[in-house]
């Protein structure tokens, strides 16, 4: 998504390019193609509600258990407005810079160390969501282990256990199967019919959740869930901060907003369609954190679809259970590839800051593809759990890049267009952010 920003010099028309929409480059080469002009509002909003409900909604019934009902699902609304603002904020100050990428509002605003470290965030916080889908991918097809239970996977339900279904035959066939060729797509646009996809499975998955636990609801068969969190000593106070990880991570979508806005036919519709798509995923996580954490209770694993593997309760429990399942992790394949595409385009600003466009380059393209696709399998393969993934990235390089940049780059005000409120929701955040996360990280590494 965001490459160096240009400072002057032969390389600057290099540098620009992979910022600008395919038509923006297809006008400037004089080239017009007549099968692209310019991406249209769904697809826009089907491509920032992709980005937003990736994984972080397998987490939130966990921050229920950890919060309670009533302030957890307070804080998933606060955070969604906290979104939409520093998202508002980003694109009235790129507009004023004249930026067509977070990397070169913040290069603006802080020079080239401000764009490589926002580059650097970006990095850091895809490849941890990354590695995060394919943990649950892991964790659904072929079983997981938490507190010596052994939760089985559908395909290993289905075959029993074999080597061709363990974890890591699993994760090395959905790589090579599926999310190799969805990484091979240049533009973001041409990913509008897998985030339609995919949006649409998300909804099955809260649609079957649901209905399960309105079903048992009714038969009396669900117990009174936890409204409030239990406090009762400073270690069960500090527990708390952990679900704020995990809150910043379900909601970030900014890495992209430039991408979508870039490849609109109206670029002034960009506003509407950040408002489209948090209010389309703010109902999927309200309704999935009620009623996730209504169905299981205490018993509410980190991963959610890990406890779709017994019996609910529920005729043809074991159908409910699959298919909850199943399409959520086809949810997921769906959107790898426009999460990779934001880190694909940060590394390549990181390592090679002077080269041609990656876009112009099939080698280069190609070998930071395979390379990365790497990384994060190796990591799937290794780390333990979603929620450790979630609390280091969200603490550390997706609060930056929700927060904390957006408000630096008001507080900076280069361009004399920050208004009162706007600096004080800017510190607010700030403030927010940094204590909020620090209390997280400091109170897992004492758990």
């Amino acid at each position: 998504m965001v490459m160096p920003i240009s400072t002057g010099g032969e390389h600057d028309a290099a540098e620009e390019e992979p910022l600008l929409s395919k038509k923006q480059q297809q006008r400037r080469d004089g080239d017009d193609d007549d099968d692209f002009h310019g991406a249209a509002f769904a697809g826009a909003v089907f491509n920032l509600s992709t980005t937003i409900v990736g994984a972080g909604i397998m987490a939130l019934p966990a921050t229920m258990k950890v919060l309670g009902l009533v302030p957890g699902l307070v804080l998933i609304v606060l955070a969604a407005w906290l979104t939409e603002a520093s998202i508002e904020l980003l694109v009235r100050f790129s507009r004023a810079a004249g930026a067509t990428s977070y990397g070169r509002v913040m290069g603006d605003a802080f020079g080239k160390l401000g764009k490589g470290f926002l580059q650097a965030c970006v990095v850091v916080n895809n490849v941890g969501i990354m590695v995060v889908y394919m943990i649950i991918i892991g964790d659904v097809l072929s079983g997981t282990s938490a507190s010596g239970v052994h939760h089985h996977g559908v395909i290993e339900g289905w075959f029993g256990e074999n080597r061709w279904n363990g974890r890591f035959a699993i994760l090395t066939i959905t790589t090579l199967g599926v999310f190799t060729p969805l990484a091979c797509f240049r533009h973001i646009d041409s990913l509008r019919y897998t985030s339609a996809i995919s949006v649409a499975l998300a909804v099955v998955f809260v649609v079957l959740t649901a209905g399960v636990a309105s079903l048992k609801l009714v038969r009396g068969q669900i117990p009174m869930p936890k409204l409030f969190p239990d406090v009762h000593d400073w270690s069960s106070i500090w527990r708390l901060f952990t679900a704020a990880p995990v809150l910043v991570t379900a909601y970030i979508c900014h890495y992209n907003v430039h991408p979508i806005d870039n490849e609109l036919k109206d670029s002034s519709q960009i506003r509407p369609i950040v408002r489209t798509s948090l209010l389309l995923c703010s109902a999927v996580y309200i309704t999935t954190s009620f009623f996730g954490f209504l169905l299981f209770g205490e018993s509410t694993l980190d991963d959610v679809l890990a406890n779709f593997d017994s019996n609910l309760g529920i005729p043809y429990s074991s159908l409910f259970n699959d298919a909850v399942r199943v399409s959520y992790v086809l949810h997921l394949m769906l959107v790898f590839p426009i999460v990779f595409h934001a880190l694909r385009l940060n590394m390549d600003g990181l390592l090679f800051p002077s080269a041609r466009p990656l876009s112009c380059d099939n080698r280069r393209f190609g070998v930071l593809t395979g390379a990365l696709l790497a990384v994060i399998f190796l990591a799937a393969n290794f780390i333990p759990n979603i929620w450790d993934a979630f609390q280091f990235t969200g603490a550390t390089a997706s609060v930056s890049v929700a927060y904390i940049f957006p408000a630096a780059i008001v507080l900076r005000d280069r361009h004399g267009i920050a208004k009162k409120k706007d600096k004080l929701l800017a510190v607010f955040m700030i403030v927010l952010a940094v204590v909020s996360n620090a209390v997280a990280v400091y109170s897992d590494a004492c758990s």
